[in-house]
């Protein structure tokens, strides 16, 4: 298996090359050369293994060839031995023609720790194996940040800087990055967005002499290593419906900001898994939902909301979408994002626009419309949904059929947002390691939003 680039501009490379070159020294995304397809003899086979068996087995499919199986094998059980629930990812099953996929098991509480325990164990073989120096470079919503530096705190070779707009995550997501005291991690609270953010970490990696005199490294969803491992719990939840007597396809809902999670789903229905529907959940930030319903992908007014780890105007893993939606012309990829950088949008014809709404339904969801989703899920079922997530059941809500079973996936714990969650006078419980969180000293660097100013502090704490 090689990896190319989205933009054509890269000859192909092995997955350990992949990982460590993150963002495509051409500006693109790194993409499978191909996409194994699956047989419904595999997909049988594969029904009754345990996260952990399953995911080796899907992950071989894309890097065997670098990393020998037993090594990938004590890497993904090293990464899910962490998480609370023997399953890793349960599925709940709220109605008969809704499920929730909990993804929120693991050390921090939220969807990426499912990729990032993989990739930060990733990344410690590879330093070791290969003697690369592992300099981690990434920017977070909120969510991405704790689980990477959870993913490499303390672990030999590896150093890593987070950045996050400063006060635009929530109070949880804040304290689990910030009162980490290890020495090789640096939190920068950068006065912006989180695009800004995201926009100074892709031109740092699109500039390539500083990228590779500091050996940065990438952790966000650029990464295709982060992709690869979230494909699995589709697969996953799929069989958990399977093993219940559901028979044909299933909806996933997905409340998206950076368009990777549902990419994700994307990769695997392409794969073979019967996916129905993608329902493509965004809150007020809606670029994506307006891209499918007409064609044009330009980013709006960003609007703060309760679901803040969704608040992106500019989607990184858009253009791999756009790789696959042209049929692999790299060409048209590049024309389409150069246009994005000059012009500030994209705009789609209406034949394309057709393919895209065969691959996805959209819909955005309000702030209120957000809090009445959390309420009337507590009140009915007694389950209480983060934001995030309910902009994700929301949307399955308004875009499924009737006779269509929708799994809608959760992706972050209540605790993390509790403030969204008592707008609507409900009361909940943190548990114990979000708790000890209150009270702890912070480490946490406040620069402006400029490359630069970025620059400097990479340029002390990497040396």
């Amino acid at each position: 298996m090689k990896y190319i680039s989205t933009r054509g501009g890269v000859a192909p490379i092995g997955f350990t090359d992949a990982i460590l070159m993150g963002l495509a020294d051409d500006g693109g995304l790194l993409v499978p050369e191909r996409l194994p397809r699956l047989s419904d003899d595999a997909l049988k086979a594969w029904r009754k293994l345990s996260y952990s068996e399953l995911a080796l087995e899907l992950l071989a499919l894309f890097m065997e060839e670098d990393i020998p199986r037993e090594e990938l094998e004590r890497l993904v059980n090293d990464s899910y031995a962490t998480f609370r629930d023997p399953h890793v990812t349960p599925v709940v099953k709220l109605r008969d023609d809704l499920h929730v996929l909990e993804l929120f098991h693991g050390p921090t509480f939220a969807f990426k720790d499912v990729a990032l325990q993989f990739l930060g164990n990733l990344y410690a073989y590879v330093s070791r194996k290969t003697g690369s120096v592992i300099h981690i470079l990434g920017a977070t919503s909120g969510d991405t940040g704790a689980s990477a530096i959870e993913g490499v705190r303390g672990k030999e070779g590896i150093k890593i800087c987070i950045l996050h707009p400063h006060g635009k995550v929530s109070r949880v997501q804040e304290l689990q990055m910030t009162t980490v005291q290890d020495d090789n991690v640096l939190n920068l609270a950068v006065e912006g967005t989180f695009d800004d953010c995201q926009r100074i970490i892709k031109e740092l990696f699109a500039d390539v002499p500083f990228k590779r005199q500091y050996h940065l490294r990438a952790i966000n969803s650029i990464n295709i290593a982060r992709i690869l491992a979230q494909t699995v719990y589709y697969f996953y939840a799929y069989f958990r419906l399977a093993e219940q007597g559901h028979a044909g396809p299933v909806n996933f809902s997905v409340p998206t900001g950076n368009f990777g999670d549902i990419f994700a789903g994307y990769i695997a229905k392409r794969m073979g898994l019967p996916v129905g529907k993608l329902v493509l959940a965004t809150n007020e930030n809606d670029i994506l939902a307006r891209f499918v319903a007409s064609g044009v992908y330009q980013p709006g007014e960003f609007r703060g909301t309760y679901s803040p780890s969704m608040d992106i105007q500019v989607a990184s893993n858009f253009e791999r979408y756009l790789y696959y939606l042209y049929d692999g012309d790299a060409g048209t990829v590049a024309t389409l994002m150069e246009r994005f950088r000059s012009e500030g949008r994209i705009e789609v014809p209406q034949d394309v626009l057709l393919k895209v709404r065969e691959d996805f339904a959209a819909y955005s969801v309000s702030n209120e419309e957000c809090l009445d989703t959390i309420a009337r899920y507590y009140e009915s079922y007694g389950y209480l949904l983060d934001p995030h997530t309910a902009c994700g059941v929301a949307a399955a809500d308004k875009r499924s059929d009737e006779g269509e079973v929708t799994i809608s996936l959760s992706t972050a714990h209540p605790a993390k947002f509790d403030e969204a969650i008592r707008l609507r006078n409900i009361s909940q419980v943190y548990p114990e390691p979000i708790q000890a969180l209150f009270g702890k000293p912070r480490r946490v660097t406040v620069v402006g939003n400029a490359n630069e100013q970025v620059k400097e502090q990479l340029e002390a704490f990497f040396g």
